[in-house]
């Protein structure tokens, strides 16, 4: 009897930390909601322009569709400015986004600032 509660008491705090594990958020993520696919995307600190790497690759065809959702990995919460290419070779910045720790962030064509070509 005594091996079935303490059975019974490690399960019970053995599935609650299992359980939030799975239910932990998914990261940072950024939502494509420009109306073109997007090829390239880095962060840097707002205000400098100190880029950090390209975050597309972190997809399996290493772009990013219309609607579709981005892993961020590298970054901390905070305010950062990001350059944005596309396909085509144009590029442009988005300034002063608010990123949030397992949260996701949106930029769409009204956001896009300083585009070239």
């Amino acid at each position: 009897m005594r091996r079935t509660l303490i059975a019974i008491g490690l399960l019970l705090v053995a599935v609650p930390g299992a359980a939030l594990a799975q239910t932990k958020g998914k990261g940072i993520r950024l939502w494509n909601l420009t109306t073109e696919t997007i090829s390239g995307f880095q962060l840097s600190p707002a205000g400098k322009t100190d880029w950090g790497p390209n975050q597309c690759l972190n997809d399996k065809d290493k772009e990013v569709d219309h609607d579709e959702r981005l892993r961020i990995t590298g970054v901390e919460p905070g305010r950062y400015d990001a350059r944005v290419g596309y396909p085509n070779g144009r590029q442009c910045v988005v300034r002063d986004i608010e990123i949030r720790a397992d949260a996701v962030f949106s930029i769409a064509d009204k956001d896009l600032k300083d585009c070239t070509k």
